[in-house]
């Protein structure tokens, strides 16, 4: 057995193992949902960077930037500012109201399922695309390591996946996380650092990649530039990556899971300079990539990053498949658990008349089902752009965070404003991105009719087409607009204070009432 193939399997064996271990402390659905409500600071950070290091913050970053330049690095700015924006603002209204499922809050306020089940389609969409993608990649790497077909590698990601889920809980991966967001960090940074001393240093990467960009027709002082993705990307990248997190059901998830309240702020700052670390590392080793290989893109960007380090020595290629293996995990276990608790409190029927024991069960059997066509479709599928097909998942999720914001901090928001705020956007974002994908073409422009007209039109606009434009300013403006001017119901009137109450002196110091 290689000793890429051997890191493999041990790496993914540890964790088989740690799940069922960890299973004994999961005794009722609180356990295994939130941690049972005991995780330290750093516990906390961990378990919610390891939610943005996965495979979007590691291998998409990292394709993004040998197909496009160094500007997908504001991936980790975008990171940081995301993570410390639910800390400051969202996680503690969450842990008070505690929900583990941010469409419970319509519930809670409005007593509105129609905004609950909404919301909950809004965010799976963002998070069927990581249930795809995580078992995608690990089936990838292990059938490209030992030769297995590539269905057996994706089943292996899947049923690794999915069971490390189902017996370790929210805090199994937490404890998790602690590994993975070390071996991501230091396992690809060491990678990096012998790679570029392998080059002959840093200048001669830089002489290099510009070479391969000229040989590719590329522009390279544009690749080298911070802005050289175009300003109306960069906005789009800050409204997918960092408006839409509010909504991420997973944070309400770790709001509860915090031993004391005092942990959520720090720890979820702390959370995000960890996970602006790893685009950061992963930007370098994607130019790296392009100095030895030239431009590619997509997700075969991980093939390189693999390559890169096994030419440098076989211990530093496993060491790199480990880091990658750790990106996938640290990311899917978190999001598919917070997939399962989102369907069955938004959609279970009678869910809440059940007891712990009958809610654990589901929570578990819905995890197995949902993981399980995840990696179905895993396999069936044909992915290319990672960080761009999360992107647009990412988007999808805006306008339920831009209704949680106005319910928290403005009382005259209603229920017919939020189901419509969050319905346009999420409207406008789908058809925006159908009509981008079906009319993109060259072919279109002299197609003559609609198809010729709208390739016009984004021709024009060029990326400021992105779907985000329309899933933030829709809610943004929709909601106060139909709150203002709409009818108010009399369920809106009866559950504002007892809702406002229970959010406490933190609503009150930002009620803009």
């Amino acid at each position: 057995m290689s000793i890429s193939a051997f890191v493999i399997t041990a790496y993914l064996g540890f964790f088989f193992a740690l799940g069922i271990f960890l299973n004994r402390s999961n005794k009722n659905a609180n356990d295994w949902a939130i941690g049972g409500g005991g995780l330290g600071i750093f516990m906390l950070a961990a378990g919610v960077a390891g939610t943005r290091i996965g495979g979007a913050g590691t291998y998409g970053v990292a394709g993004d930037v040998i197909s496009e330049g160094i500007g997908h690095l504001w991936y980790g700015i975008n990171s940081f500012a995301a993570l410390f924006l639910v800390g400051l603002f969202f996680v503690i209204p969450y842990r008070r109201l505690k929900v583990v499922s941010v469409g419970q809050i319509f519930d809670q306020r409005f007593g509105s399922y129609r905004c609950q089940w909404l919301t909950s389609l809004c965010v799976q969409a963002e998070y069927l695309v990581v249930n795809i993608i995580e078992p995608y990649v690990i089936g990838s790497i292990v059938s490209g390591v030992t030769g297995l077909p590539f269905a057996v590698g994706v089943a292996i990601g899947g049923f690794l996946i999915v069971t490390f889920t189902v017996t370790g809980g929210l805090k199994g991966t937490a404890v998790a996380n602690i590994v993975h967001s070390s071996v991501i960090i230091l396992g690809l940074l060491l990678v990096g650092l012998v790679a570029m001393n392998n080059f002959g240093g840093w200048d001669e990467v830089v002489r290099l990649s510009t070479e391969r960009l000229a040989d590719s027709g590329s522009d390279a002082a544009r690749w080298w530039s911070f802005t050289g993705i175009g300003w109306a990307t960069i906005i789009a990248l800050f409204i997918s990556a960092t408006i839409h997190t509010p909504a991420v059901s997973v944070y309400a998830n770790y709001a509860s899971s915090a031993g004391r309240q005092d942990y959520l702020i720090p720890g979820f700052f702390l959370a995000g300079l960890i996970a602006s670390l790893m685009p950061l590392v992963a930007g370098f080793i994607g130019i790296l990539t392009m100095a030895n290989y030239g431009a590619e893109s997509g997700l075969a960007s991980y093939l390189n990053i693999a390559q890169l380090a096994i030419d440098s020595g076989p211990v530093l290629g496993a060491v790199a498949l480990a880091a990658v293996l750790a990106a996938v995990i640290s990311s899917g276990a978190p999001i598919l658990l917070a997939s399962a608790t989102m369907l069955v409190n938004d959609w279970w029927p009678g869910v809440k008349n059940f007891d712990s024991d009958q809610k654990l069960r589901t929570y578990k059997l819905v995890t197995v089902v949902y993981g399980s066509a995840g990696a179905l479709v895993a396999w069936l599928g044909n992915i290319t752009s990672v960080l761009q097909l999360l992107l647009l998942g990412f988007a999808m999720v805006v306008p339920p965070a831009i209704a949680v914001g106005y319910v928290f901090y403005w009382k005259r928001t209603t229920e017919q404003g939020v189901f419509w705020g969050i319905a346009s956007g999420f409207v406008g974002g789908v058809i925006m991105w159908l009509l981008n994908t079906l009319y993109d073409g060259d072919d279109n422009a002299a197609a003559g009719g609609f198809a010729q007209w709208w390739y016009e039109l984004i021709t024009i606009l060029g990326e400021w087409r992105d779907p985000s434009y329309l899933t933030l300013l829709l809610p943004m403006m929709v909601i106060p607009v139909v709150s203002l001017f709409g009818s108010r119901s009399q369920s809106d009137e009866n559950l504002a204070d007892p809702f406002y109450a229970r959010l406490g002196r933190f609503q009150k110091n930002f009620d803009w009432a």
